[in-house]
This record gives C-alpha cells, structure tokens and sequence, in this order.
C-alpha cells in the first residue's frame, strides 16, 4: 500500500525516469540515421591554362558533284559511306538522246565538208566569189564546233570522282531525273580532317599557327592530336568568337565528317582551379550539377547547385557554386538527400 505521502515522489520519479527513456531512444534513433560518408575540404589547385572549344569535324577536301547535262540516272556505283578512288565511275546518264544528237552533228559536218570541197575547186578556178567562199568557211567551221559541243555532251554523261575519298552523301538514286547543275553526290578526302572550332576574342591571343590541340572525339572515345592551321582574322558579329582550323591525321579512317570534337589547348600559364573528383558530384532530373556540402554545427549535409568546366587530371573543374574550406562529400552521397544527417568517417 502506498502513503499518501509518498505519491508525490513516486510520480515524480516515475516522470524522470519517461524522460530519461525518450531520451535515450531518441539518441539510439539519431545514431541509427546518421549516414557515414567521407569528405574532402575544397581547395585551389594550381594548374596550366588551358583553353577549351567545341566544334566539327570536316573533310580536308570536300566536293560536291553534279551533272553539266541533265537526263536519266541509270547507274550509280557507290553507296554511302564506301571509299571511291580519283577518276572512277561514280554515276552516269542514260546517253541515248546525246548519241543521237552526236550522229546528227556528224551527218552535218560531212554534208559541210562536201560541199566546200566542191566550192574550193570553183574558188580555186575564179568562178566563186570572195564572198560565198567565205560562207562556206564559216558554215564548216560551225558544224565543227557544234560536233565538238555534241559529243562533250555525251561525255558529259559519265561522271567521274575529281578526288578519293568517302561518298558521305548521296542524293538520288538510278531511274531518277536529274537536272543541270543538282549536287548529286558528296565526296570528301578524310586522310586527314578538319575540326572548324569557335575560340572567345579574350582567348585569341593564346592561338599561334602550328600549336597543337588535343582533340577529343566522344563518338570514337578517343584523343588525337592536331595543330592549328588557320586562325579567323575577323570575329562571328553575335558571338564575338573567332574561328579555328585544327589539322588532324586520320590514316584508319574513323574520324567522319559531322562527329563532334572538343579541343583543349594548353597555354602553359599557371591558374588556379577548385577540382573534385567525378564521382562527388550528382546530376539531377533537370540536368544540374551538386554536390553535398557539410553543415558541421548541424551535423548534416546539404545540397549545393555548382556549375562545372573540363576535366583535368582526372578530376572535374568547379566553376561555380563553391567557396575554399567548403567541406564536400566525397563518399557515401548516394544516400544522402537533402539536409540528412551524417557522421564524418
């Protein structure tokens, strides 16, 4: 049985006692959802400057070709991505109307020849004038011209490759009719390429002729290295960036007109740069770039939007979003969600 003076106590003990328990079991609930990662704390780095562009790929000779009559494609050789070599047989016109035209001119210029055979005898006898002499001359000479313009014609029918290289277009298909002057066919000489790249006006200064340029293709996931060949000498009116030619060998053939090329140039002039590892930094749905930045007072890691720049040593350049001494989650990040609370490995 217990005193009436003694309930106070007893109620009073048994509230410390609660609270000591919510306590405890909010402290065992705190150390059960607190996610173990590791940081790196942001700092400088000094490394070469470096220029970096994007651009595309070009043959180092392209032509485009076209028939100088029209008519009826009736054979093409190639198809789209072959090698064709200099002076082949690429496309021709069905030539029967242009044979027929040629005989035509034939007939005429051997009717001319006749008659200025027999007219050269009445000249050469006194009994033909200066006069009509001289219209025959001329109507030979005529017919001549127009048997050469015939069978320029009919040669014109074949069409042979100026260069070799790849037919990277091909626009029209044997049965068609194609006229005058239609670029039909697109070939381009890609033992070595051109990358067309856009450099900032205040970056110029750092392009010489002759540099080289290492160039990443991301199609072929390759690096190659080029050399500047050409530098703009004006800039584009709306971007105001300057154009670049950089010359790269392609002896196997797999860099193709179209790709996608980055390049970075070294400067050689010592920056300074925030880098962190690829692996510390998330993308969202929206495609932007964050990294978890440690609130230490707090014990938690919260969500930083950062923008990104090149790769460099195997680490990716931050350009903005952080600041030096911020302490950044290098591991353990895949479980956080904005605000977790974290313990430092």
């Amino acid at each position: 049985m217990i005193h009436k003076t003694n309930f106070p106590v007893l109620v009073a003990s048994l509230l410390i006692l609660g609270g000591c328990g919510q306590k405890n079991a909010k402290n065992a609930e705190t150390k059960e959802t607190a996610i173990p990662v590791r940081t790196e704390q942001v700092g400088e780095t000094t490394v070469k400057g470096q220029i970096s562009a994007s651009g595309n790929v070009e043959g180092n000779t392209t032509v485009r070709l076209s028939f100088l009559v029209g008519g009826r494609l009736n054979y093409i050789s190639n198809h789209e991505g072959q090698n064709v070599s200099k002076g082949r047989l690429i496309a021709s016109l069905d030539p029967e109307n242009y044979k027929i035209a040629k005989q035509l001119s034939d007939v005429q210029v051997a009717n001319t020849t006749d008659e200025f055979n027999r007219l050269t005898i009445l000249h050469d006898r006194n009994s033909l004038s200066e006069n009509d002499y001289s219209k025959i001359i001329f109507s030979l000479q005529q017919a001549k011209l127009q048997q050469q313009l015939q069978q320029k014609n009919l040669n014109d029918t074949k069409l042979y490759t100026p260069i070799s290289g790849v037919l990277i277009k091909k626009k029209a298909e044997a049965g068609e009719i194609v006229g005058v002057g239609t670029p039909l066919f697109v070939i381009s000489d890609i033992r070595t390429v051109k990358v067309v790249a856009y450099i900032p006006e205040d970056q110029l200064h750092f392009i010489r002729m002759g540099q080289n340029v290492n160039v990443s293709i991301s199609a072929l996931n390759k690096i190659f290295t080029g050399k500047v060949i050409e530098v703009g000498a004006d800039a584009d009116e709306t971007s105001r960036a300057f154009t670049i030619k950089i010359i790269v060998d392609n002896p196997d053939l797999l860099i193709r007109p179209g790709m996608i090329a980055d390049e970075t140039i070294n400067t050689n002039l010592p920056t300074q740069k925030i880098l962190l590892p690829a692996e510390s930094i998330g993308h969202d749905l929206n495609n932007q770039d964050y990294v978890y930045v440690i609130d230490k007072s707090q014990s938690k890691a919260f969500k930083h939007k950062i923008n990104i720049g090149n790769m460099i040593d195997n680490k990716i350049e931050v350009t903005n979003g952080l600041n030096p001494d911020d302490l950044v989650v290098v591991e353990g990040q895949s479980k956080l969600v904005d605000g977790s609370l974290i313990t430092i490995k």
